[in-house]
């Protein structure tokens, strides 16, 4: 059984994802009510946090809120990472997240022994599907079998949401609408099927909802189609 993945993004009213002033206290609150078993990132969302926090420290202030209770089973989701080229090499300081119970790496056959052996030797849970890439729908089932992962929230850029819509195991597009022109380049995007090797995928959307929420941010919600076509020549 594959598990049900909800995409939760914040944009701008221009549709950028970063380089402008996101309200994530909002964003998070709003992404609790989904009550995930796992979080999705794709190792250019992590690289990138890297950058703008090469420490990847958590402040202080933000712990107690993630804090399980004690004696009692830990409500926190897993922190899924899929890495089939081995770029990210923070595990240890991403595992000290107050956000997450644990962390689980997806890899593909092709990901360098070398990178295999880094994870055994931090214990990092890992599940490998696929041969030259991460196949996500096979991923998605073991993480369901293995860690009864039944919902999934993907807090990821246009490269892995266009591979999860592809697979058509996605139920809900969640999207944050802020009043703000970013400018700039419009790299990256929320849905970015050239970038993920996927030319010519279009996913239509069936509106949800729609709600107004505080300092002007829309909350646009949607349930995915059918995939209306896909290039898949070289």
């Amino acid at each position: 059984m594959l598990p049900k993945v909800i995409l939760h993004t914040a944009v701008s009213l221009d549709g950028r994802i970063k380089n402008f002033p996101a309200d994530l206290e909002l964003y998070y609150s709003l992404a609790t009510r989904w009550n995930p078993d796992a979080v999705l990132f794709g190792s250019e969302t992590v690289l990138a946090a890297v950058r703008d926090n090469p420490s990847l420290e958590v402040p202080p202030e933000h712990e107690e809120m993630f804090t399980p209770p004690p004696g009692e089973p830990d409500p926190r989701p897993l922190l899924v990472i899929a890495d089939s080229r081995g770029r990210v090499r923070c595990w240890d300081a991403i595992r000290k997240w107050p956000y997450m119970r644990d962390v689980i790496a997806l890899v593909s056959g092709s990901t360098p022994k070398e990178y295999l052996a880094y994870l055994a030797e931090r214990q990092i849970m890992t599940i490998i599907a696929g041969s030259d890439r991460v196949d996500m729908q096979e991923a998605l089932g073991e993480l369901n079998r293995q860690y009864r992962v039944r919902t999934i929230r993907s807090d990821s850029g246009g490269t892995l949401n266009s591979v999860l819509l592809k697979t058509g195991c996605v139920s809900e597009v969640s999207v944050l609408i802020h009043p703000f022109l970013a400018g700039g380049r419009p790299d990256a995007t929320i849905f970015d099927p050239e970038k993920a090797g996927l030319s010519g995928l279009q996913i239509p959307l069936r509106h949800l909802a729609t709600e107004m929420l505080q300092n002007g941010i829309v909350w646009i919600r949607y349930a995915p189609g059918t995939v209306q076509k896909e290039n898949t020549d070289p």
